[in-house]
């Protein structure tokens, strides 16, 4: 039998382990509530369904450029005029087959392999993944209290003194997927020129953007240029299953992206671009459902104490509460799986997010209605009890 590559042995992405069992539980009849994945329980907004239920009655869909329409292109531009107060040509917007895709790109497009890059320890577990079946070395930073539970030029230097190696790209996420932290201007702009000043590529992920609950909610290109942010339509848009993100890239360097994206994706899908381009004015409609998810945070920041578990970093931003277990298990995977069989509630244990201390930690998205997230918390107290 033909053997795999070793790029294929990446660690499973739990948090979509548990959300494919707890879909076999729900289809087998068992109440799940999950809280597993950072799925919101909206639908896309209604001028993006009605914009492509237009576009299917006409039927004509098909290729578009390997970068994306320019109306969607240009409309994206629009929006950094008016959320940032940044001046961007739609030449410098690549659209992506979801933010996954642009994490792909940027991986390809920026590094080879053995080039070392840094992510924040908790941080999103497919960033690690990618980053390893490139044939990448993955550094992991430990970002606690002391750093903010973000990167900073401190704590990234130490790193690379570490390793004895010069860091060739990093990654911050602003909102942080778990942790919820949200690093302001000035902590961008202290990455964004440390970054410059050791030739560092630097990455902003900004798919939570429009999801920030406290502190100070900033794109990287508004500190720098030279930035290759990457965000998406799942999060705030509730467009998850329509796959369609976007970057941002200096000017000199999209037709390397384009060149790469015309061979792996040809082009992002039509249908989607369309409705992803009704979605950014729809705003009214989408800051209603994050008003949902800010109900949903302050249950969560007095539900989970008082259960027992200790909120382990800020929720500012995103939709996740990061919390610490120990009180309970030292082995968070055995304890979400017991917890799925036991009262069919689903969370991501924390080793998905931290290789090192997430045996002690746990992640719960609450980004589902208000009433499956009161009666998860209530079924976990039951069971904790």
């Amino acid at each position: 039998m033909v053997e795999l590559s070793n790029r294929s042995a990446v660690e499973p992405f739990h948090a979509m382990d548990v959300l494919a069992e707890a879909t076999r539980r729900r289809d087998a009849g068992h109440p799940v509530i999950s809280m597993a994945v950072g799925q919101p329980a909206h639908p896309a907004p209604k001028a993006a369904l009605d914009a492509a239920r237009k576009a299917l009655q006409h039927g004509r869909l098909g290729y578009t450029d390997a970068l994306g329409t320019l109306s969607l292109r240009t409309a994206i531009a629009q929006y950094y005029q008016k959320r940032h107060g940044i001046a961007l040509e739609p030449q410098r917007i690549a659209v992506t087959t979801g933010s996954s895709a642009g994490f792909n790109l940027a991986f390809l497009a920026l590094f080879d392999p053995g080039d070392c890059v840094a992510i924040a320890r908790p941080g999103y577990p497919a960033y690690r993944n990618i980053l390893a079946a490139l044939g990448l070395t993955v550094v992991e930073v430990e970002a606690n209290a002391e750093s903010g539970f973000t990167l900073t030029p401190e704590n990234l230097a130490r790193a690379a003194a570490k390793i004895g190696r010069p860091l060739k790209g990093v990654l911050l996420a602003s909102p942080a997927n778990p942790t919820g932290t949200v690093t302001g201007r000035a902590g961008l702009k202290a990455l964004a020129d440390y970054c410059r000043a050791e030739n560092i590529a630097f990455i902003s992920d900004e798919i939570y953007h429009g999801l920030t609950f406290a502190g100070e909610e900033a794109s990287a290109l508004e500190v720098t240029d030279d930035v290759f942010v990457i965000n998406s339509f799942s999060k705030y848009y509730c467009m998850t299953g329509w796959r369609i993100g976007w970057m941002v890239l200096p000017e000199k360097q999209v037709r390397g992206f384009e060149r790469i994206a015309q061979s792996l994706y040809i082009s992002p899908p039509e249908l989607s671009q369309i409705a992803a381009e009704a979605a950014l004015g729809a705003q009214a409609e989408l800051d209603g459902y994050k008003a949902a998810y800010a109900a949903n945070r302050e249950m969560l920041l007095k539900r989970l104490p008082e259960i027992g578990f200790t909120i382990a970093s800020p929720m500012d931003g995103a939709f996740y509460a990061y919390a610490d277990v120990s009180r309970f298990t030292n082995d968070s995977m055995a304890f979400a799986r017991r917890m799925l069989a036991e009262i069919n509630v689903a969370a991501t244990p924390g080793f998905d997010f931290d290789p090192l201390e997430g045996h002690r930690t746990m992640r719960f998205s609450y980004a589902g209605s208000t009433g499956d997230m009161a009666e998860a918390m209530d079924r976990i107290a039951r069971w904790i009890a």
